[in-house]
């Protein structure tokens, strides 16, 4: 039968006439036949399927092969016999050099027959040893496919035990080797289903034997890291990470990060093939894996590492954002690779060229996929114009690129900017080398104490964290003669742009000394504002105005550049006015007198003194921070009582020497009317739904800051010793003495007077009173007659006509604690945010905010605690009542931000037009130079500091490297900045060229 069948096969007879005869030979075959006669046929049937020279006599091959086993199984068993099959595996089949290539094949098929055998276990032992010769072989992709199809089927031919291990090891060495010859798609598709298969295998494996994982990742990573191999390893070794399961990422991570046996070269090589993985179409998590060992690096200060592999690879991973398959996971590579790279644009900068091309593209391409990562493309780049400006003539083209996308917020860019730089990654072994400790998870930087001089860091934070000034100090120019604000500049660029987790003030602090401060001690922190703000002011009095560029622009008209380039940035910023009037109470003659003020000094009141009582007209206000609800027309105009004020405290002698607001006077003979002030206590912070409503006073033991400004600007009597001069009356009368505030400033500085002079212990002592301080606060100011009537016909700020007043409403942005019973001693810290406007420029002004916006502005715009170096999250809540579980520490010195739409809209105008509101200004180059080398300096020192942390935990337990264990038998283990001035393209391509 054997020869019939050979001679059919060998004739020339068309196919179909073949198929005839060959199906009754089949046919004939499952009917009982002698031993030698099968034999015989298997013979046959072996050559056909192992040598037949086209598919259709491997097919006769394979049905034969098929009906002998089922109809013969006895026959079959003892052809298909060990000694076969090893014949077979080693030695091959068919002439030398002409091999056969379906051995594999062969096996797999005759192995569903002999599996209840007795001879099964014997095959299974000879496959175990041989399928692991095959694979040290390093056979190729389409072998290594069938040995895994075959074990796969047949798991019982899996090695096991320590060859188990080796077998994975080895497995994965193949596929380091992997190379698709051919550039067809055919041939691709086919070449990524092999690879598949293979890694399919250690996914079986690894899921009924995790001990082998470990071992398996430390053969890739040796394959990845090898600095000897010519030929770089296939990126088909990106399917092998995706079955590793991402609990154990950390465990790897942390470990092999913190493996000294590992050079820089090696783990350079490493990241650096790892990233090219992006490419490979089929693996998931793969972008985890990378982001993850990234982020280990850089927490253990690995920077050097970082820096160049990022620089040699951020192009190619640009490029494959053209490529559907594996778009998401190279964007994700590329988010973290430049939001990471923040110590120097030059990342950024290899990309500008590419940015324009591939947005055309992904517009172009109209899908979910690209339309979802443009908008993360385009999220990403204004974080870059964010940290890295002054490049106009570069970023042109590509914000014309992305014009037409979305911009992301403020907050948003620094969120993402402050969770992702290197040194805010975390390591576990940072307590046992201080110097590596991270940057903020807030994003601020913090300001080294240089000996006691936590009052200016405070100070120094609040104003930097008054985003208007800020913005306006650092949009200086180049030679603007004011070398005191200069170095504020540059104290601040470095606040907002170093990589440090804290800054040294060293240079700042001794440009702004005053010269009666005494070296090392404790100063008054008011006293260095006020001394500080004077500084900054007569300097730029005597120098170049800062606003000449917009003296320049025809943006702004020729009565507001006259009112406001006449004013320095102090006055613009902190600058207020009041006028002190004095009326003889003989002849009723009025003098006045107007001020200027940067901040307002609050006395407290005797403690039998009661500023709460009856309604006044138009006291100072304070509204609790759960429901702002300003009256219909934001700015009311009102006439005022004349209210009776404090006698001056003789023993204050920081006792302000102008007043902020005056209420009116009362004609002789009336009753006086008190000011009501408004208490916000702990309750009313904490219950963001409470309803609003008037409010009373504090209570007796309590204060509250309207109940001092109003104290402050109640009327005063001057009799007695402090009689008034009358020029009218040409001597001494009794007088009542007012101050109204004419002009309110954009910041409004209170500071608390604290600290007065006792004359039993002549020191002077703290007053520890719990001043509520409201997150609102509404203030007057006296509108002269002819601009009463003209903010009345605009109808701008609600007008009353023939009324004296305007309500004007601030915003509380820092709050300055002392913590101590004494100005010479204690401690300083500040609690600040960032107030913005809550009307986006360009929309109407006129009327009141809108609840909704009130409410996002108190609840959502995050308080931070700035503490010298230390900085961290913090809430309104806190601030409310530090002094009630912290006695000692007392709010001194606020800050508050005029609304806009009130007074100052000249002046917020002027600044949106000059872009000072709206994003971080561009820092000139000599600037940004200086924080980049500084960022770069600060990197080299982390990782010089990293390299030698052993000092540092040499007496801790040495923990065994993440594989060594596994290499052991189970039997045998026993064991469980400073700052000052001197401080790929992207391309199309073709498949073959994106996998490989």
């Amino acid at each position: 039968m054997d020869k019939i069948l050979e001679a059919v096969v060998m004739s020339s007879y068309p196919n179909n006439v073949k198929q005839g005869l060959v199906r009754r030979v089949i046919e004939a075959a499952k009917q009982p036949m002698d031993s030698e006669q099968c034999w015989s046929m298997l013979e046959l049937s072996t050559k056909l399927y192992l040598t037949g020279d086209t598919k259709y006599k491997r097919e006769i091959g394979k049905e034969v092969l098929e009906v002998y086993g089922h109809y013969h199984p006895e026959e079959f068993e003892e052809f298909f016999n060990v000694r076969f099959l090893l014949s077979l595996l080693q030695e091959g089949y068919g002439p030398l050099g002409k091999r056969s290539h379906y051995v594999l094949d062969y096996i797999q098929l005759g192995l569903q027959f002999v599996l209840e055998s007795p001879s099964a276990n014997s095959i299974f032992s000879l496959l175990r040893i041989e399928v692991l010769r095959k694979v040290c072989e390093r056979p190729s992709p389409k072998q290594c496919a069938k040995i895994s199809k075959l074990l796969t089927q047949h798991p019982q031919c899996i090695p096991t035990g320590k060859h188990q291990l080796l077998f994975c090891q080895q497995l994965i060495r193949c596929i380091g080797q992997f190379q698709c010859i051919s550039e067809g798609e055919e041939e691709i598709m086919e070449f990524l289903e092999q690879v598949n298969k293979v890694s399919g295998l250690l996914q079986r494996i690894w899921r009924t034997q995790t001990s082998a994982i470990l071992p398996s990742l430390k053969e890739l990573f040796t394959i990845i890291s090898s600095t000897e191999e010519q030929e770089a390893p296939s990126n088909a070794l990106a399917s092998v990470v995706q079955f590793v399961p991402l609990e154990l990422m950390d465990g790897v991570i942390r470990n092999l990060t913190n493996d000294d046996s590992i050079t820089d070269v090696q783990m350079m090589m490493a990241i650096g093939r790892m990233i090219d993985w992006v490419s490979w179409p089929l693996g998931k998590n793969i972008d985890k894996w990378i982001i993850a060992l990234l982020k280990g690096l850089a927490a253990v200060k690995k920077f050097s590492i970082l820096i160049e592999v990022t620089l040699s690879k951020i192009e190619k991973v640009f490029s494959k954002l053209l490529y559907p398959i594996v778009r998401e996971g190279a964007l994700s590579v590329l988010q973290y690779m430049l939001l990471s790279f923040q110590h120097s644009h030059e990342a950024f900068h290899l990309l500008l060229p590419h940015i324009p091309r591939l947005v055309a593209s992904l517009k172009k391409e109209d899908s979910n996929s690209a339309t979802s990562s443009l908008e993360q493309l385009a999220e990403l780049i204004h974080c870059m114009f964010f940290r890295f400006s002054g490049f106009p003539d570069l970023y042109e083209p590509v914000l014309e690129a992305v014009k037409a996308l979305p911009i992301p917020n403020e907050d948003r860019i620094k969120h993402l900017l402050g969770q992702n730089a290197w040194t805010s990654q975390k390591n576990e072994l940072a307590c046992f080398y201080p110097r590596l400790a991270s940057k903020s998870e807030t994003g601020k930087i913090g300001l080294i104490n240089l000996g006691n001089t936590c009052y200016m860091n405070s100070i120094l934070q609040s104003l930097f964290m008054a985003s208007d000034f800020r913005h306006s100090v650092l949009n200086l120019t180049e030679g603007n003669s004011q070398p005191l604000m200069t170095k504020l500049q540059w104290l601040f660029a470095f606040l907002e742009h170093s990589q440090r987790p804290a800054i040294s003030p060293e240079s700042f602090l001794s440009a702004s000394w005053p010269p009666w401060f005494t070296p090392g001690a404790q100063q008054d922190c008011s006293e260095y504002l006020k001394y500080l703000l004077d500084r900054l002011h007569e300097e730029e009095k005597t120098g170049k105005r800062i606003y000449q560029k917009l003296k320049k622009s025809s943006l702004m008209s020729q009565a507001v550049e006259h009112h406001y380039l006449n004013k320095t940035l102090v006055e613009k910023m902190f600058g207020g006015k009041m006028m002190t009037k004095i009326r003889c109470l003989k002849c009723l003659n009025v003098s006045s007198r107007e001020e200027a003020f940067t901040d307002l000094s609050l006395a407290f009141p005797p403690s039998d003194r009661n500023v709460c009582g009856g309604t006044s007209v138009l006291p100072v206000e304070e509204i609790r921070p759960q429901f702002i609800e300003p009256p219909e027309n934001a700015g009311q105009l009102m006439g005022s009582p004349w209210i009776p004020r404090k006698a001056p405290m003789a023993s204050d002698h920081a006792a302000p020497s102008v007043s902020v607001e005056t209420l009116g006077f009362q004609e002789p003979g009336e009753a006086a009317n008190p000011v009501r002030g408004n208490d916000v206590g702990v309750d009313a912070a904490k219950d963001p739904l409470s309803t609003f409503e008037e409010q009373a006073c504090a209570p007796k033991d309590s204060r509250s800051v309207p109940d001092l400004i109003n104290y402050f600007l109640s009327p005063e009597r001057l009799t007695a010793e402090n009689k008034y001069h009358c020029e009218k009356c040409a001597s001494l009368q009794d007088a009542e003495k007012v101050a109204e505030l004419t002009e309110g400033p954009h910041y409004l500085i209170l500071t608390l007077l604290r600290f007065s002079f006792d004359p039993r212990t002549m020191k002077r002592k703290k007053i520890l009173d719990n001043v509520s301080i409201p997150v609102v606060l509404k203030l007057p100011i006296l509108v002269a007659p002819e601009e009463t009537e003209e903010v009345y016909q605009r109808g701008k700020d609600g007008a009353v006509a023939g009324s004296g007043f305007m309500t004007v409403v601030y915003d509380l942005c820092s709050v300055v604690v002392h913590s101590g019973i004494s100005s010479e001693s204690g401690h300083y810290y500040c609690y600040s945010r960032e107030c913005t406007d809550t009307v986006h420029h360009g929309q109407p002004q006129d009327g009141a905010p809108k609840l909704g916006s009130d409410k996002q502005l108190h609840f959502e715009i995050q308080w931070y605690l700035f503490n010298d170096t230390r900085v961290s999250f913090s809430s309104f809540e806190s601030v409310s009542n530090v002094t009630s579980f912290f006695p000692k520490d007392t709010a001194y010195v606020l800050f508050y931000r005029q609304r806009p739409g009130q007074q100052s809209c000249l002046l917020h105008e002027a600044l949106a037009e000059a872009g000072c509101l709206h994003g971080e200004p561009s820092l000139h180059k000599d600037l940004m130079e200086a924080i980049s080398k500084d960022n770069i300096l600060f990197l080299q020192e982390q990782e010089k500091e990293a390299r030698n942390r052993a000092a540092y935990i040499s007496a801790l337990p040495k923990s065994p490297l993440w594989w060594r264990d596994l290499d052991r038998d189970k039997d045998d283990d026993s064991s469980s900045g400073g700052c000052s001035p001197a401080a790929g393209g992207g391309g199309s391509g073709s498949f073959h060229g994106l996998v490989f």
